[in-house]
Formats: structure tokens, sequence, C-alpha cells
């Protein structure tokens, strides 16, 4: 019999910590900034919009933070998640490197965000929040939210950029199904939703769009908190479950990584495989290579600038110190509609111009043709964000192969793409064109 190509934890190994890379940052983490002041933002402000427990989490500098058993409990429906080693895909690209990924698409929702949607519902629920209001952008993490707040009893208000809310309707029947109720952003349902569309009526929409409504949306409702899917500290803390298995996982399979790969939006996937791996890096002097993917047509980490930045359109969050490519750049309407972000998650940032990793852009016909090789090889359709780190992975893959050296490559496949399939059917006839 062949060699296991799948490597599984029992239940009993979900982590019941998250690990806080605030803790290990050899440079402190620039602190977020009031926008009238320009003084580092209080708990008391943040709790404007998010429970006291998050905010807690948010601006702690403790390295390990409990995940709560009620949440270790839901995590068990899906997780631990498996890895894999690709071997097909190897073979297909003819290399003599061993590739290997997390598939974090075993979640009901498809996806890695129920990692986080779970955790923030269940702290709302404990603080008392009744409703929660968000933005999306593929529609992963709306769905993740509707779901969790399903689960603990919450209403739950979603604001999906116009684009996806048109390309990917069955997201959005998915987050109907878990009794959510979705608006195309920008909307009718908000101030600043009425004044882009009186700019401009076929507004495509943009993340930073949607959380601007998200936020006036919590700010004019009562008993309402915002709950948001990547770029914060406390959302990129609870997806270190990811990372932590896949530690363990590796040693399963008698390898240690050279390269790392995660997709790049907000940051929240990439973090949750990556900031695991970043501790050993910094605490045993690991040679990792870890690398953020993103799409070339929104290059926060590779075009951007490293300044503080408003994380929203209309300019009402606190100022973060992150790689931008602007408040109010309008990204284009690519696919992979959970990388439209004009920003990256300031933690994600601060590890990048420190060095402990690296980014790379790519352009999204090159992507599909990597993520449809994938999924003729191993089966699974990937979504297009994490199709972006499958190309970083190939071209990796295809530099071992004329080396004529063995490495040992990771990814995080963060989710399916079984809702995303009318992008693929644009690729395949000819159509998808490069932004």
């Amino acid at each position: 019999m062949s060699q296991p190509t799948r490597f599984t934890l029992p239940q009993a190994d979900i982590p019941s910590q998250w690990y806080n890379l605030l803790a290990d940052f050899p440079e402190p983490l620039p602190p977020p900034l009031h926008p009238g002041t320009k003084q580092p933002v209080t708990p008391d402000l943040m709790t404007a919009i998010f429970p006291e427990n998050l905010v807690m989490q948010e601006m702690s500098p403790e390295r390990w933070i409990e995940v709560p058993e009620e949440v270790r409990d839901i995590y068990a429906l899906w997780r631990p998640t498996p890895l894999l080693r690709a071997v097909r895909f190897e073979k297909a690209l003819q290399t003599p490197a061993h590739i290997y990924y997390k598939y974090e698409g075993a979640s009901p929702a498809g996806s890695h965000k129920p990692n986080t949607a779970v955790a923030q519902a269940y702290f709302n629920k404990v603080a008392g929040t009744k409703r929660l209001a968000t933005e999306t952008g593929a529609g992963q993490w709306g769905s993740s939210l509707a779901l969790a707040c399903r689960l603990f009893g919450l209403e739950c208000n979603v604001y999906m950029v116009r684009v996806s809310y048109q390309h990917k309707p069955y997201r959005r029947m998915l987050m109907h199904t878990w009794g959510a109720t979705v608006h195309p952003s920008p909307s009718d349902q908000t101030e600043f939703g009425r004044k882009m569309l009186a700019q401009d009526p076929n507004c495509p929409g943009s993340l930073g769009i949607a959380i601007s409504e998200a936020i006036e949306d919590t700010a004019k409702h009562p008993h309402t908190k915002y709950s948001l899917g990547s770029v914060l500290n406390h959302v990129c803390l609870h997806q270190t479950v990811i990372g932590q298995e896949a530690i363990q996982q590796m040693e399963m399979a008698g390898e240690e990584p050279d390269a790392i790969f995660g997709c790049c939006g907000g940051g929240s996937n990439f973090a949750g495989l990556a900031f695991p791996f970043v501790r050993k890096k910094i605490t045993e002097q690991k040679r990792y290579r870890i690398v953020g993917v993103e799409p070339s047509a929104c290059p926060s980490m590779t075009k951007g600038e490293l300044r503080y930045d408003f994380g929203d359109t209309a300019m009402t969050t606190p100022l973060l110190k992150m790689y931008t490519l602007g408040h109010d750049f309008m990204p284009p309407p690519i696919h992979a509609g959970g990388l439209r972000y004009h920003g990256m998650s300031p933690m994600v940032s601060h590890a990048l111009k420190l060095g402990l990793v690296e980014a790379q852009a790519y352009h999204q016909t090159k992507v599909f043709e990597s993520a449809v090789l994938f999924a003729r090889t191993e089966g699974i359709v990937p979504a297009p964000e994490s199709a972006h780190a499958i190309a970083a992975v190939a071209d990796a893959a295809i530099q071992a192969r004329e080396a004529g050296q063995k490495r040992v490559l990771l990814f995080n496949l963060s989710g399916h793409g079984l809702l995303d399939l009318s992008a693929y059917e644009t690729y395949l006839t000819g159509k998808l064109q490069d932004a």
C-alpha cells in the first residue's frame, strides 16, 4: 500500500487556546489611532461597536487565550480539519516537491471563516448582544456569520458587495437559509450607501463601502454590534487553530515545510496558517519562507504603502497602520471577491515589514489555470481566493523541478469553490480577463 496522504487528528486535539502573535513580535505593533486626536485608541472607544470581551482580545498582550468549551463544542462539527498531500498535483507538475494542503473547506459554510464567526457570535451572546451587522465580499464570511448567529440565537444583517451579490447568488441564498438578512452594497439601507448610489447607480461596491454601511447600521440600531471577518487582531487570533493543527499534522507526516503559502485579502486565513509558524521562526530560528499571495488587481502588500489609513471608505473606523492602496480605492470586479480589500491586516503588515513573511501577486487568469489543474488532479474545486495560494505553490513546485530540489510546500486551501462555478465557467469559456 502506498504512503498515507491524509493526516487527521482526533477531536481531543482541537486547540484549546488561540495563539496571539502580538506577544512575540520583536518590535511592538503600532496601535490604532483616533482619527481626530491621532492618539492611540482606548478600549472604551472600541466598545461602541464591539463587545468588551472582544475588545480585550483585540488589545491583549497575552500569548495564549483560552478557547471557551462552548466554542470548541461547535468547532467539533468540522475540526480538526484534514491535512492532505497533493500527490496527483505533484505528478501533473512533474516536481520532486512534496505539496501539502490544510483543507478548511470542510466546514459547514465551506471555508475557514467559521473559526472566528463562531467565536465572535459566542462572545457577543455572552455580552448581551441581540443582533450583529457585518459586511461580506464573496459571501464566505457572511454565510459563516449567518450560521454562527443561528447557532447562538442572534439576528444577522449582512451588507454584501454588490458585484458579488450579483455574481454569487447561491452564497446569498445560503445566508438566507441560515436566517440572515442580506443587502447588496452599496444599498439603500444606509445614508452612506444612498450617497454612493447617487454618485454611481452602477457602483460595483467594495469591502470598504460595505464595512461603512455595517458600522452605520450598528450605530443606529439598539442591541447591535459590528462583526468583522478579517483584518483585526482578534479575527487573526481566532484563526490560529489552523496553523496549530497543521504543525501537529506535518509532524505526523514526518516532514517540515520549507515554504508556507496562503491567499491574502484582509489577512485572516493567511494569518491562521502562518502565525503559529511565524512563532517558530521567531522563537526557534526556523528558516521557513512564509508567503502571502494576493491578486494583482488589488495588490495592497506588493504595491501599497505602509501607513495609517481608515479601514472603511466612509472614514468611520480608527486609523490602522497597514499596507494600503487607500481607503477610497475601488478594486476591479475580479472573481476572488474575498480579496478585494484596500488594506492588509495590521498584524500581517507588521510581519511583512519585519521580514517575517513575504508577498506575491497574481493575475486571475493564472490563478484559474492553477485552480483547474488542481481540481482535475485532486478533485477539489478551490474557491478563487484559495486558488491564489495554489498558483504560487505551483510556481514554487516548478522552480523545485528546475533546480532538482526536493522542497516541502504547505498551503491553506481556505475554501471550496462549489458556489463559484460561474467564475469557472467564465474561465473555461475563454471570457476571463485580467484587470
